[in-house]
């Protein structure tokens, strides 16, 4: 079971401004509108959008881009802006339209591109968009290549093409049909053994293009039998677009009522994946990658890789296998590098995310899809058993608003000497050891929050420990 709690905010420091733009190792995100460099504007999104053209300029000679957006309502304006810089800067664009970040991250390679620009704010709330940024791989740019970028749009000298040499754009509307043809091809994914199951399927997609890839992927995997919740790719979110619990309750209600085998939920941009069991209750984000990587596992030995924030359980799991886990800083781009370096055979993130680097190096909700259905049928058993098979970790998930005066560091070092005989990880933010259970403090990538997250197998000592060090915050600051 995994608790997410409300944000905690803290009542003696100001609230945080409603407008924001972070720039940081997952790209550049923002809520749309307001005054330049407050908010994701126009003028912030030209900015950009031309260094990171000047950024793939001064590393190569390739002047073809790929670009794909979720459905959120700001992003046919985010595209035009997109496209427009791009050729205007001579740039020639091959736009995959409304698709899926896999999907984009997919077909960088294979066009032979010299990057990517993915058009989502993943899982925040409509207000946000942003850019999420590809080298040509199909990978996350790395944080030197993101410092370089935000240097060039500081200077703010770009080069733009006279009008013999500007670039074209492109449409091309296939490419989920290929991301599914390559899945459907992959070895552990059993298509007989999900088709044999007759399963019953609840999806909710947010109303955004998880609409139209789950859907697909699951009538290729032998699906017939699906209920579609919030499915049309509107951009209006139906509820708070992050598939965590609290926001999953009417979903977790129709498959109970559809008397549905499972529930499938997607985050807008199709990298994160939730489950819910037969009888409504949650598979639990954290356990996705969890059973996915014990599938995995079972066929091929190995080792796997996830972040400090992630549960235990996958530790667990790895061993029981005979492999070795391994644990990196949040964000993709670390998990993608640390996974090369130990030939991880699958590895993710707790958020839902599965990367399998048999497909791409990327998180991506529908191969996760296709070998959880593989596990799960295989297994002959329902969802609910197979979660109660695994380790039972209780994930307490709290955060804290942040304002512009507060000093994460001199916090985190505060905490760190408060706790100094415990084991501590100051890798990414600050993660401190007791026994099996840990609780790790770090600043979002994409968000203007203190995460707090704390791991127990006893649920009240998730809570207890979480409230614990947020208590431990709100005294080193009001001391401060």
């Amino acid at each position: 079971m995994f608790l997410s709690h409300p944000q905690t905010r803290l009542p003696l420091l100001p609230k945080f401004t409603t407008l924001s733009l972070i720039k940081s190792i997952s790209g550049i995100r923002g809520t749309i509108g307001g005054s330049i460099g407050e908010g994701l504007t126009p003028l912030d999104i030209v900015k950009f959008t031309s260094a990171f053209a000047t950024l793939i300029a001064q590393e190569s000679d390739n002047r073809t881009l790929v670009i794909g957006r979720d459905a959120r309502l700001s992003g046919e304006m985010l595209n035009n802006l997109v496209v427009g810089t791009l050729t205007g800067m001579g740039f020639d664009v091959i736009d995959l339209g409304l698709s899926t970040t896999p999907t984009v991250e997919m077909a960088v390679p294979r066009e032979q591109a010299a990057g990517g620009i993915i058009l989502t704010a993943s899982h925040n709330p409509k207000q946000w968009n942003a850019l999420k940024l590809l080298n040509a791989a199909g990978e996350f740019i790395s944080a030197e290549e993101g410092e370089e970028l935000l240097k060039l749009a500081e200077v703010g000298k770009f080069d733009y093409a006279t009008v013999e040499k500007l670039g074209k754009h492109t449409y091309k509307n296939s490419y989920i049909q290929y991301h599914i043809d390559q899945i459907l091809a992959l070895e552990l994914v059993d298509v007989k053994a999900i088709r044999s199951r007759n399963y019953k399927i609840v999806v909710d997609a947010v109303n955004s293009t998880g609409g139209i890839a789950v859907p697909m992927l699951l009538n290729a995997l032998g699906v017939d039998d699906i209920i579609e919740i919030n499915c049309e790719p509107t951009g209006k979110f139906a509820h708070n677009p992050e598939p965590l619990p609290e926001n999953l309750v009417t979903t977790a209600s129709e498959v109970k009522f559809h008397k549905a085998n499972l529930g499938i939920v997607v985050d807008p941009d199709v990298d994160r994946l939730a489950l819910i069991c037969e009888d409504g209750s949650f598979f639990g984000e954290e356990y996705t990658l969890v059973a996915v990587s014990d599938y995995i596992l079972k066929n091929k030995k190995g080792s796997t890789v996830s972040n400090l924030s992630s549960t235990r359980a996958l530790k667990d799991i790895t061993e029981k296998h005979g492999g070795v886990h391994h644990a990196t800083a949040v964000g993709e781009v670390n998990v993608v590098k640390m996974m090369k370096d130990v030939h991880a055979v699958i590895g993710g993130e707790g958020n839902g995310g599965i990367i399998y680097p048999e497909l791409h190096y990327g998180r991506d909700a529908l191969v996760g899809i296709a070998l959880f259905l593989s596990h799960l049928a295989k297994s002959k058993t329902v969802a609910s058993i197979l979660r109660n098979s695994y380790p039972g970790y209780f994930i307490s998930k709290n955060k804290i608003e942040l304002t512009p005066d507060i000093d994460i560091d001199h916090l985190l070092l505060q905490l760190k000497n408060k706790y100094v005989k415990q084991p501590v990880n100051t890798v990414d933010g600050l993660k401190i050891e007791f026994d099996k259970e840990w609780v790790h403090l770090r600043k979002s990538n994409t968000e203007p929050i203190i995460r707090i997250y704390a791991e127990s197998s006893n649920e009240s000592t998730a809570q207890h420990l979480a409230q614990k060090i947020i208590s431990d915050i709100k005294t080193v600051i009001k001391g401060r």
